[in-house]
């Protein structure tokens, strides 16, 4: 599959299709060390940026690396996320063209939305954060 990282108007970088990509698509897996919770806390204390994604089972996160960390969040996206034997992978909710950059809503649920995680995706019903 065709994708690039490269500047986004949303956030910093962002992914982008370099060819269109299917309905349904596996595009990406999120991968990176995987950690418990209790491993977790802190470890970003400093900064304003993670890549930690929170598995289904409530306790093992992965702090990710990787083309899959790049893609953005935005309240309309054309991307979800879904933990399919135990990776998680970023389908495409839709048909995605060449050139369009690939979103999923990150539907964050630790922390203050109203201090912390702003969304700026400016799409129509945008909630202006980025938790769920």
């Amino acid at each position: 599959m065709g994708l690039i990282v490269r500047s986004s108007s949303l956030h910093g970088a962002g992914v982008y299709a370099t060819a269109p990509v299917k309905k349904g698509a596996r595009i990406l897996e999120y991968t990176g060390p995987r950690l418990t919770a209790k491993q977790c806390e802190g470890m970003y204390a400093d900064t304003e940026v993670t890549y930690l994604f929170g598995m289904d089972d409530g306790d093992t996160i992965i702090d990710g690396f990787g083309m899959a960390a790049f893609v953005n969040h935005a309240c309309d996206p054309n991307c979800e996320t879904d933990q399919i034997d135990n990776r998680i992978w970023i389908l495409a909710l839709r048909d995605i063209a060449a050139g369009e950059e690939l979103t999923y809503d990150y539907n964050l649920y630790d922390g203050d939305p109203v201090e912390q995680a702003q969304c700026y995706c400016g799409l129509k019903g945008c909630r202006r954060t980025m938790f769920s």
